[in-house]
């Protein structure tokens, strides 16, 4: 039964999420909030309950590209869970909600003396690489109208929410490609009525017609997730960012 929003909490036993629960802060996540500096010690690990946080390598030239992204199906500091002390990218929120904190090296320390939870967190950290894995063979592989419609329904998937405040110079980034090519690829998916686009805004107008528009690396992922972690697919309300908490 789900108590917490976090998919990955919710796969704990309940004698082990009251062990976490007197320690976690509930938070809001900020647009563009940088929530970990590359370089820098991990010293709280976030579980979001809503929104999705991007992490992100940059280049010596200032480059950027999105390597992984962290929503509700999972936690962002998968370093803590590793035993290592910095991050070698950083993160920042991208699209707004709300997380739970928790100190990195408690968390560390329960996942020690814990053998159940420190199964659910190796599990995850098996997904997200997999997950990490599959995107670059992604990268390679398949047309940037696949990639786009893939990286939108994950996107969807960890925030939650059918609207998701994007930009077409933020999604090249994620994407590491040229913004044309986005939204020349996003123009495609508008016309064939799968998604809305105006305002720095991107609504999914129809899920399963994105998912036939997408690559086969959206179904591997999701079904790898599930296998590792036995989180079902979520369908939850559409959820509105300006509703979040801000505070």
């Amino acid at each position: 039964m789900h108590t917490t929003g976090n998919g990955l909490l919710d796969a704990l036993t309940p004698d082990q999420l009251a062990r976490l629960r007197p320690h976690w802060r509930a938070e809001a996540l900020h647009l563009n909030h940088t929530l970990q500096m590359r370089g820098k010690p991990v010293e709280s690990v976030y579980f979001p309950t809503s929104g999705m946080i991007s992490i992100v390598a940059v280049m010596r030239d200032g480059a950027s590209v999105e390597v992984g992204i962290a929503g509700r199906e999972g936690m962002l500091g998968v370093q803590a869970v590793l035993g290592d002390d910095n991050s070698l990218n950083e993160a920042m929120v991208q699209i707004p909600g709300t997380a739970l904190r928790l100190p990195a090296d408690l968390l560390r320390r329960e996942a020690e003396a814990s053998s159940q939870l420190r199964d659910v967190l190796l599990r995850y950290v098996q997904a997200y690489l997999n997950s990490a894995t599959q995107s670059a063979a992604c990268n390679r592989a398949h047309l940037l109208e696949q990639r786009l419609a893939r990286w939108l329904l994950t996107a969807r998937d960890r925030a939650g929410s059918d609207r998701l405040p994007l930009t077409h110079e933020f999604i090249a980034m994620m994407l590491g490609v040229r913004r044309a090519g986005v939204t020349v690829a996003a123009q495609s998916l508008q016309t064939a009525g799968l998604i809305h686009y105006a305002h720095g805004r991107i609504s999914i107008a129809d899920r399963e017609g994105l998912e036939v528009a997408a690559c086969e690396c959206y179904e591997v992922t999701k079904k790898d997730y599930a296998r590792l972690l036995g989180i079902p697919e979520q369908e939850t309300d559409v959820v509105e960012y300006e509703d979040l908490p801000h505070s």
